[in-house]
């Protein structure tokens, strides 16, 4: 389903608001999902179970994480894990790449 051009935000000059790239601000993981914060507001939530090493990582090892490239990566130093946000947004996951 599309967003009509009538019903999509607005900006102050009256343009649509249209994000053009999505850069990560936060992370939140629950036992069974992953949750982004972009900077520009939106939330993306992904199952854990897409990442093995996410999923069998202790909570403490989960809030270790990193920001990269102004907010175009993930990264867990303790685990050794990279996620990229631009293949998060894909729905890309560890076994179907």
């Amino acid at each position: 389903m599309s967003i009509s051009p009538s019903r999509r935000p607005r900006s102050r000059s009256g343009r649509a608001f249209v994000p053009a790239t999505a850069l990560a601000k936060s992370v939140k993981c629950t036992k069974t999902m992953m949750q982004v914060t972009f900077t520009d507001g939106r939330i993306l939530s992904v199952p854990l179970a897409w990442f093995p090493t996410l999923h069998a990582a202790t909570p403490a090892q989960r809030m270790r994480y990193e920001i990269g490239g102004g907010g175009i990566s993930l990264h867990w130093p303790d685990l050794d894990e990279d996620l990229s946000i631009a293949g998060l947004m894909a729905g890309v996951d560890r076994e179907s790449a």
